[in-house]
């Protein structure tokens, strides 16, 4: 290759599964004039993270898996240079295709007990085994930031959680078996995105600690991954003054940060790539087109992710950069292509989406991480139930024919009431319901983000925040925990679980849990205040 096609390697465009055909032609074209080396693909255009502004309606599409298949194949026609195809698929594809395996968030898992810690190396393993089914052969995912703050608006739920080790621990395992499956694997995001309050997509997060503060803490994970040789480090768009000699910039665009601390300081030679160019907190920075894809290289990303400016990027690195770095980036994305079967014949046969497998790993994952949070009674959830009168059971956000009830219904005796967003006559259904004497809800939280209390009705969280004082509750989130702390008054329920997700083995294992007596296996991996 010529240095120019050589840093067009280094270029990874954001591409839509379903997009225009125009579209789809454009990038056709991006890919043969420019040899970029890789794709990075998301659901579509009004599905950005940055479409705030736009507030674009989601239209979604049954035949996005199949459309995914497609492109890849046309896409990798187009390429004189076969293409890393990358995807963000931290809980599984279908974070970002329709009607594909979802697998547990992170903060769910992270309620298992370490000593079952092979799980996450099995979702790792089942995640790699879907991509591997669709022609991707890298996953930008897990990640490795440690979550402290209960305000974060972007981590949160993504992360194994507040214990550091665990984070290192869990990520690797989850890496692992992504590797396994033969496909790459990403920590993300450098030097540590948990302890911030900022929508990095939207503004500048900034984080306070020093030097020693970092290795001590935030930087604990990345230094487990660098030790065992992770295939590639995603730095994070926040800035860490102490490390740039007070000023707000952006790791992504720092030296002293990717050359100084991961390079030098921690030694890690592996794949760096930068989060994606295209969110705000630096994607405003250069009005000039290819400048922020030159800062971002020179700053000592190999890979740029979500890069706008293909041509005038190719350019600007092409006039300014040394041709020891160029061919330094250049052999570690190569490194890169060869373990994932592009260059060389051993790649790993792909095969079809395993349902059934998927439905195997998240029943044991519910089995070992859904959480007692508080239980007043010694006696068995079943007979407190049975023991306590007139019985209803309320579901919150969902209807009655929900997998959590039906495993109820022939063990827990009473009437059923649904709560929908928005209910109409929601003031009289409550009134009904607070006639009985013991009250089994389950809330199935909106929102996995924490914004706008995670949608949860403020009519809702004030019944609820009352009914815990007047009857006896056994209540059940299936939702982020965090979500426990925007209720008042809930630790003033009986019984008390966190169940995590709405996902079907999770509800079926919850109810398991109380019909069968069994006992609750998961901690809470985040220290919640609860009243």
């Amino acid at each position: 290759m010529t240095t120019e096609q050589k840093i067009g390697q280094f270029f990874f465009p954001a591409v839509f599964i379903n997009d225009s055909e125009e579209n789809i032609q454009a990038t056709e074209q991006l890919i043969r004039e420019y040899n970029i080396g890789g794709l990075t693909f998301f659901h579509s255009r009004a599905s950005a993270a940055t479409n705030y502004e736009g507030n674009k309606k989601i239209e979604f599409n049954d035949e996005s898996y199949e459309r995914l298949k497609a492109l890849i194949v046309r896409y990798q026609k187009a390429a004189k240079t076969p293409l890393l195809m990358s995807i963000d698929a931290e809980w599984g594809l279908a974070m970002r295709v329709e009607k594909t395996p979802q697998y547990p968030y992170a903060i769910t898992l992270g309620a298992i007990p370490v000593g079952d810690k092979e799980l996450v190396y099995e979702i790792g393993k089942q995640i790699g085994k879907d991509l591997q089914s669709a022609g991707i052969h890298y996953n930008l995912s897990p990640l490795a930031d440690i979550n402290t703050d209960p305000n974060n608006p972007v981590i949160g739920y993504r992360s194994f959680g507040e214990d550091k080790n665990k984070v290192a621990s869990f990520a690797l395992e989850y890496l692992k078996g992504m590797t396994a499956a033969g496909i790459l694997g990403c920590l993300k995001h450098f030097p540590g995105h948990g302890n911030t309050n900022v929508d990095s997509h939207l503004g500048l997060p900034v984080l306070n600690e020093n030097l020693d503060e970092l290795l001590s803490n935030e930087l604990v994970p990345f230094i487990k991954g660098i030790e065992n040789k992770v295939d590639s480090i995603m730095i994070g768009h926040l800035a860490v003054p102490a490390l740039n000699n007070g000023e707000n910039t952006s790791a992504t665009l720092s030296k002293a940060v990717i050359e100084g601390l991961l390079r030098e300081r921690l030694g890690y030679d592996g794949l760096v790539i930068s989060d994606a160019l295209n969110m705000h907190s630096v994607s405003k920075l250069y009005p000039t087109k290819g400048i922020l894809e030159w800062e971002a290289f020179n700053a000592g990303n190999d890979v740029l992710c979500f890069a706008e400016n293909v041509p005038e990027g190719i350019q600007e690195i092409l006039k300014r950069a040394d041709i020891s770095r160029i061919e330094a980036s250049f052999e570690r994305i190569w490194k890169c292509k060869i373990q994932a079967g592009l260059i060389t014949e051993s790649k790993i046969e792909a095969t079809d989406l395993d349902w059934k497998s998927t439905t195997i790993i998240n029943q044991k994952c519910a089995e070992k991480a859904i959480t007692l949070v508080k239980k007043d009674s010694t006696s068995s959830i079943t007979d407190f139930i049975s023991n306590g009168g007139s019985v209803a059971k309320v579901s919150v956000y969902k209807d009655c024919e929900n997998p959590f009830f039906e495993g109820l219904k022939d063990t827990i005796q009473g009437d059923s009431f649904s709560v929908a967003l928005g209910e109409e006559n929601l003031e009289e259904k409550l009134k009904e319901i607070v006639k009985y004497d013991t009250l089994v809800i389950a809330l199935f939280v909106p929102k996995a983000k924490p914004l706008a209390k995670f949608e949860i009705e403020e009519a809702i969280i004030t019944w609820l925040s009352e009914v815990v004082l007047t009857k006896k509750v056994v209540f059940h989130l299936f939702g982020n925990p965090y979500a426990l702390q925007v209720l008042p008054n809930i630790m003033a329920a009986k019984i008390v679980v966190v169940a995590y997700q709405d996902l079907i083995e999770f509800q079926e294992v919850a109810a398991q849990k109380i019909v069968l007596n069994q006992a609750y296996e998961g901690t809470l991996p985040v220290t919640l205040l609860l009243k």
